[in-house]
């Protein structure tokens, strides 16, 4: 049976394990267009699976060139998407789209790219979506055929390794991102203006985990802007595996997708809005026992957020577009 085709541009080092999964299950060529990255380093020099580097202008003749029994593409790239939709198109096999925006952007340029998108959605013999918020999204469009892949992070990284705390304060409030205004430091930094702040990137993950180790609480504070609504957030499932509750605005995807859930696993609270956020922190540092239950909570509700779910959502999809692998 031909392979599957996987168009992207990155493959991150929190991908990898998932990438890895779906070729065990599927049997899958990467195809990696490069291009602009928001997280992270440069891709790992080795790579568990089949791959090829390629230009954005190469994709539609490889998607078409016959090799592939589908082709499964995300929305990165100015002509990648599209690209890979009319290959697979030309060579008569299915194609499935994977995506993780629950809103367009609103800036003068993605304007231009709104009527494409919403071709890619209803074009698509399947969809693959980061979480619920974005299969309600999608479907609102006219997707059909939508199967969540959860998100998820590497498990030797971040569920493994014993614990190595680095701790600056007594209740130590954390926050992990770009120094870019939509993530909202500025809003923590008003709320709560003894938190850490850890830049990403350069900070590699270890000094990530050990921070986390070392802190009562992690505080994700994206705001919608006209050019970025926060598709996940994947440092949350970093911090759960790690037991450390998380504080999320409700314009996280990870919040909105259900994995944070408020007073179970986290406090959600109004994105942008300082007193709100300043309450929600000093309420974990005032109630130990309620950090304890969210804690706990926070372990058992992100373990099967797994490189392998993943792969068995994007394989559900296949499944839907009749593309899955004989036996999977």
């Amino acid at each position: 049976m031909p392979p599957v085709l996987l168009v992207t541009n990155h493959a991150p080092d929190a991908r990898v394990p998932a990438f890895a999964a779906l070729h065990a299950r599927e049997d899958v060529e990467v195809a990696l267009f490069a291009g602009a990255r928001r997280h992270g380093g440069a891709d790992p020099p080795a790579l568990p699976f089949p791959h090829r580097h390629v230009d954005q202008r190469e994709v539609h003749a490889l998607a078409a060139s016959g090799r592939y029994r589908a082709v499964v593409a995300g929305l990165a790239g100015r002509v990648a998407p599209l690209a890979a939709l009319a290959g697979a198109r030309r060579a008569r096999v299915p194609f499935v789209l994977w995506t993780g925006l629950w809103a367009h952007p609103l800036t003068p340029a993605h304007a231009l790219s709104y009527a494409p998108t919403l071709a890619l959605y209803r074009a698509a013999d399947a969809v693959a979506t980061y979480g619920p918020h974005v299969s309600r999204y999608v479907a609102a469009r006219g997707a059909r055929r939508i199967h969540v892949a959860p998100q998820a992070v590497d498990p030797a990284v971040w569920v493994d390794p014993e614990r190595s705390p680095r701790r600056l304060r007594d209740f130590q409030v954390l926050f992990v991102g770009r120094p870019a205004p939509e993530k909202g430091a500025h809003v923590l930094r008003e709320a709560w203006p003894e938190a850490v702040l850890l830049g990403d990137p350069p900070v590699d993950a270890e000094h990530v985990r050990n921070f986390l180790d070392g802190s009562d609480v992690l505080v994700i504070p994206s705001l919608r802007t006209r050019a970025f609504r926060e598709p996940w957030g994947l440092v949350a499932n970093e911090a759960m595996h790690r037991g450390v509750p998380v504080i999320a605005s409700d314009q996280v995807g990870a919040a909105a997708g259900g994995l944070v859930r408020h007073e179970r696993n986290g406090l959600v609270v109004p994105a942008g809005r300082v007193a709100p956020l300043r309450g929600a922190i000093e309420r974990l540092r005032d109630d130990a026992d309620l950090r304890a239950r969210l804690a706990a909570n926070a372990r058992r509700d992100v373990a099967p957020y797994s490189p392998t779910a993943w792969a068995e959502g994007i394989s559900a999809a296949l499944a839907d577009a009749g593309a899955a692998r004989a036996g999977c």
